[in-house]
């Protein structure tokens, strides 16, 4: 039976040393803190936001196994496991079920557009050669190819693909995929400045990267949207936190902005991993603005 998941997911920033080295004492901190401070619901490590594409097989490997290692069970733990091929894709998926992974997030292959019957025989060779459940991620920003809602229900065929992190950033697919897969799918929100109108439209879920530097502020904006359905307390909420989600969204530098504001916030993460930079002064001193008005 699939496992189910739900609730405001931290899609982990990757901490560097000085010397471009993975910093296992910070991530471990961070995730501590978010487990047990932060009250999030689930961890993902290996995503876009943890810089995965930059990461040698060595270091995601590494990074899965610590981050299951210090989450112990509390919440479930989903890696990030994409790559290019199929066949990379299958190793670092049977890598994360081996440690103790709860489930895998897999953006289709980028670069080499694949076209529909290639996305879905990737997804079934995986389905096919793991038994660990599957978060299918459609991010055409990213991937250069998007999943259309007709796609994703022919992937819902399969026992272990019964969620997808929708970041096409067209809020009618939350509808169409639930009109066509049923309960066999369950969408996660995959663009924060939609994130309530998703909510309100059925997402179980969220895929955060502002979860990083605010966990508790995500988990009340889900509470009161998803679940307690108290719409007027959560625009109120939506409305206060909408200036950072904006800003992730449109300039493009989650990464950047996401490892500058847990600087701004005390929990220094290092800098991205080049060719990424830290973000402009100006981008930073506006982050630093919107995170002084927040209700922390």
């Amino acid at each position: 039976m699939s496992k189910v998941f739900q609730g405001v997911y931290t899609v982990l920033c990757t901490p560097f040393t000085r010397d471009d080295k993975v910093d296992e004492a910070a991530l471990r901190k961070h995730v501590r803190y978010l487990v047990d401070e932060g009250n999030i619901h689930g961890i993902i490590p290996n995503g876009s936001t943890g810089e995965f594409a930059a990461l040698s097989e060595a270091e995601r490997k590494a990074i899965a196994d610590i981050v299951i290692d210090e989450v112990a069970g509390k919440v479930p733990v989903v890696v990030g496991t994409a790559s290019v091929s199929t066949k990379e894709t299958v190793m670092y998926t049977q890598h994360a079920a081996t440690g103790g992974a709860d489930g895998v997030m897999i953006v289709p292959p980028y670069y080499c557009h694949p076209n529909d019957k290639e996305i879905f025989g990737h997804y079934k060779t995986i389905a096919e050669n793991s038994d660990i459940e599957i978060i299918v991620y459609n991010n055409p920003g990213t991937s250069g190819v998007d999943m259309q809602p007709e796609l994703i229900a022919r992937l819902a065929e399969f026992e272990r693909i019964s969620h997808v992190k929708e970041s096409s950033g067209d809020i009618t697919r939350v509808a169409e995929i639930q009109r066509l897969c049923g309960d066999k799918m369950r969408v996660f929100c995959g663009c924060d400045n939609l994130s309530l109108e998703m909510f309100i439209m059925g997402a179980v879920g969220w895929v955060a990267p502002p979860a990083n530097m605010i966990p508790q502020l995500c988990v009340e904006l889900y509470e009161l949207g998803a679940v307690k359905k108290d719409f007027e307390k959560a625009r109120e909420l939506y409305f206060k936190l909408l200036p950072l989600f904006t800003m992730f969204e449109t300039t493009g530098q989650y990464i950047q902005l996401t490892k500058a504001g847990l600087g701004i916030l005390g929990r220094p993460f290092g800098i991205p991993r080049k060719p990424l930079l830290p973000p402009t002064d100006k981008n930073k001193q506006r982050l630093k603005e919107i995170l002084a008005t927040l209700p922390m």
